[in-house]
């Protein structure tokens, strides 16, 4: 990469730097106006200043939101066409979107499942622009009206919403907060258990959407009374399967191409008494997509939750496959998609270690699981001609650093030197001892907290992470990679005690280092340093590749690659032997 290239970022490149998804980066972009601007690129493919976007990363602290274990090193957020529930431009009669870090985790999940909403739901005929004909969002178990005043929020006074509450005081309150709301949308609050006594059942089939996230803490209800009723058209569910009866329960009140998104927990997309309802669901083309999001949103902010889209079919056509889309790796649930241009960015820049399109037919073939894990790569796996090409680097790369190993001479007998003291050195001016707040120059020696061994400062950013005392040298006298690599072999035979786990002022003083002449001193750096950088080399690619065969473990037990492989001519069996292993 030319320098230029080096300090210019894509927005794959800050997901990388930050160990964040690319989902994360596009809604920084949307909702931090001080995050940096592009420098060039195009508007598809923008690039941004690194020195611009490290700085915004270490002030906002978001250079400490690592990925999670196991998952790819190159971004996240692939979710494939979702053009059936991609939200709308903002209504003009929208309020100004609340700081997310004001809202509540229920209101969080509210913004997300509304964002998800097709544009169609607030679509009024023009011949029909009274209250009554608007278009109608339920809620059927609306607690405080949380979802419902999200979709007054989105599309203001262009639906009407309608909730049922079994708690009348919760009720009451839905009624009030809708009341005081700025959005003028009309509304109907009713109070009673919705599965036992649908209020709302005059409009079956009638909804342009319906969003629920369902209390997961109420006694089951008694099933025999149900077992006729017509809203199960999937099964009647088990005592066990509440969440299914909330799923059935909003699907039969949207009307054709309507929608319902529903909050359900994670144990509802695998558990065995489920199955067959879970089997109709997919066979019949209402389950859309599943979408798993991280911990931490919703009323009971301590699980996971699972969205499930469901829209009913409009005519004979039924979607080939369901989407199955990961959002739980998200390590900031504020990074959830809850805008239209954040989702169509995620459609256009898809990723398979997010998103999975399942055909029916193999979601059928099973238990019907409905985790989106399964379905998803836990890895970014490189095309076949990719491997081979990153193989022949890294096999090319072991070639060039077995011969960057130096051999040096042997001394017939051992050298004894003459030593001289940190102190005695201070006292003549060839060092002088800083403080830790003293901001390191390049070739001032960095001793470093937590057992680390010194370095010499290079002038950069680096420079600053770790440090407890900084030693200024005086090149006239010393050389600092020779000062480095003896103090690294003193300061193991000092006992540490303070919780730095690093050399005090008094410590540093006592520590000892040949007397030599400049000349021979930059002899041992020049050692020092090389030896330094081969091991740095050495940690860098031994990383590299255990990722690359992390890799190519994936690619075998997914059909990427076969098992035919050939080893280079002469080469020995992985792995050293015992007796390699005692020599070394």
């Amino acid at each position: 990469m030319p320098p230029a290239a080096k300090n210019l970022l894509t927005a794959a490149d800050i997901a990388r730097l930050a160990g964040v998804g690319r989902a994360a980066v596009s809604n920084w972009r949307r909702r931090h106006p001080e995050f940096p601007k592009p420098v060039g690129g195009t508007a598809q493919r923008p690039v941004f200043s690194r020195e611009q976007v490290e700085e915004w990363l270490a002030e906002t602290g978001k250079s400490d939101q690592l990925s999670t274990a196991g998952r790819t090193e190159t971004g996240t957020q692939r979710i494939s066409d979702l053009s059936a529930f991609i939200p709308s431009i903002p209504h003009d009669s929208q309020e100004p979107a609340r700081g997310l870090i004001h809202l509540t985790p229920a209101q969080l999940l509210a913004r997300v499942m509304v964002s998800l909403l097709p544009d169609s739901t607030a679509f009024v005929p023009p011949d029909h622009l009274d209250d009554e004909h608007l278009p109608l969002v339920i809620d059927p178990a609306c607690a405080e009206a949380t979802l419902l005043l999200a979709v007054a929020e989105r599309f203001g006074g262009h639906v009407r919403v309608k909730g049922q509450e079994i708690d009348e005081s919760a009720a009451a309150n839905a009624a009030a907060r809708l009341r005081s709301s700025t959005q003028g949308v009309p509304y109907e609050i009713h109070y009673g258990d919705s599965l036992l006594d649908n209020q709302l059942a005059t409009y079956l089939e009638t909804a342009a959407a319906v969003v629920c996230e369902p209390p997961f803490d109420k006694p089951q209800w008694p099933m025999a009374e149900l077992d006729d009723d017509p809203r199960w058209r999937f099964g009647v569910p088990a005592l066990r399967d509440a969440e299914l009866a909330w799923v059935q329960h909003c699907y039969a009140h949207v009307r054709p191409r309507g929608m319902a998104i529903v909050a359900v927990s994670p144990r509802t997309s695998f558990q065995l008494s489920g199955q067959s309802i879970r089997a109709e669901l997919v066979r019949s083309g209402a389950l859309h997509s599943v979408i798993a999001l991280p911990t931490g949103m919703g009323s009971t902010p301590d699980i996971g939750l699972h969205l499930w889209v469901l829209q009913r079919p409009s005519g004979a056509f039924t979607p080939p496959a369901v989407n199955m889309i990961d959002l739980s790796g998200l390590s900031d649930p504020a990074d959830v998609p809850d805008e239209q241009a954040v989702w169509e960015g995620l459609v256009h820049d898809a990723d398979p270690t997010i998103f999975g399109a399942v055909p029916r037919r193999e979601l059928l073939a099973g238990e019907v699981d409905l985790l989106p894990s399964r379905y998803v790569s836990t890895h970014d796996v490189a095309r076949t001609d990719e491997f081979v090409h990153v193989t022949d680097r890294l096999r090319a790369l072991y070639t060039r650093i077995g011969r960057a190993l130096p051999e040096f001479a042997t001394h017939p007998i051992q050298l004894r030197y003459d030593y001289v003291s940190f102190a005695e050195l201070e006292h003549t001016h060839a060092l002088k001892i800083l403080s830790r707040e003293t901001t390191p120059s390049a070739g001032d020696l960095l001793v470093r907290t937590l057992g680390r061994p010194p370095v010499v400062a290079t002038g950069t950013a680096a420079d600053e992470a770790g440090v407890a005392q900084v030693v200024a040298i005086n090149p006239d006298r010393l050389d600092p990679h020779f000062v480095a690599a003896f103090l690294r072999a003193d300061a193991h035979a000092l006992p540490v005690a303070n919780t730095l786990g690093a050399l005090n002022r008094d410590d540093l003083r006592r520590c000892r280092i040949p007397r030599l002449s400049l000349a021979e001193q930059r002899r041992y750096g020049d050692a020092f340093r090389h030896l330094q950088q081969l091991q740095d080399t050495i940690t860098a690619l031994a990383k590299t590749s255990s990722h690359v065969i992390d890799q190519t473990l994936h690619a075998l037990t997914t059909g990427v690659l076969t098992p035919n492989f050939s080893v280079a001519q002469g080469a020995e069996p992985a792995g050293a032997t015992d007796d390699e292993t005692r020599e070394l």
